[in-house]
């Protein structure tokens, strides 16, 4: 099925941060906004009025702005291990996949996953786990005895558990979200100055999206 939504408007994108950008069910949307004051909704049209606009630019929390729930958005977002945890307190900012460091951790490419705030010498002695990790695997079983065996499994398991909980909170993954302007206007008026700064970039690409400016922000 085409995206007609995703055609019609210039998605913006901030390259290893927010790309593939997809957005949906904004026409019907702003005709749904005007159903609480309809008798006859076949009537209706997905014209912008003021009284649109005044909807879109309540409050957060007041509900009155609840057919922004109506405006699906979906992207890949690389954030840190650090504001990936902030992130999840967002119940309507939902993951439709993402990298693992729980299957893959021993296969990146460390140092260039981690952003410029990491140590040097943390990524040096977390790949050197990663190294010892890979050797290991790489061994050939032939002519090992069981408990030989047994015993280098037991230490890949201890080597593999300490490379998850050594690894910085600057390592970035990317994951594929789904959410609403709704949910994207809650996270921009709480987190628009933000220390981290990929959160603040993040901010300013919610600024950049079809009518959020205009409306969201009319009244700022």
């Amino acid at each position: 099925m085409v995206n007609r939504m995703s055609e019609m408007y210039n998605l913006p994108e901030v390259e290893g941060l927010v790309e593939n950008v997809c957005l949906y069910d904004v026409k019907e949307s702003i005709k749904a906004s005007k159903y609480p004051m309809s008798v006859d909704i076949n009537k209706l049209n997905d014209d912008v009025t003021k009284t649109v606009k005044k909807l879109a630019s309540t409050d957060v929390g007041s509900g009155d702005d609840n057919f922004l729930n109506g405006f699906r958005i979906a992207f890949d977002l690389t954030f840190s291990n650090k504001a990936w945890v902030e992130m999840e307190r967002y119940h309507f900012m939902d993951f439709v996949s993402s990298q693992s460091t729980m299957h893959k951790i021993t296969k990146f490419e460390l140092k260039s996953q981690c952003n410029k705030y990491v140590d040097s010498r943390i990524i040096d002695i977390v790949q050197e786990y990663i190294n010892e990790y890979n050797r290991l695997s790489n061994l050939d079983n032939v002519g090992l005895t069981e408990k030989v065996a047994k015993t280098r499994a037991d230490i890949m398991k201890e080597l593999y558990l300490t490379i998850l909980y050594n690894i910085p909170s600057g390592f970035q993954l990317t994951a594929r979200m789904t959410t609403n302007y709704r949910q994207l206007k809650t996270i921009y008026f709480q987190r628009r100055n933000h220390r981290l700064p990929e959160w603040r970039e993040f901010c300013r690409w919610i600024e950049q999206l079809p009518y959020f400016k205009e409306w969201v922000l009319s009244e700022e």
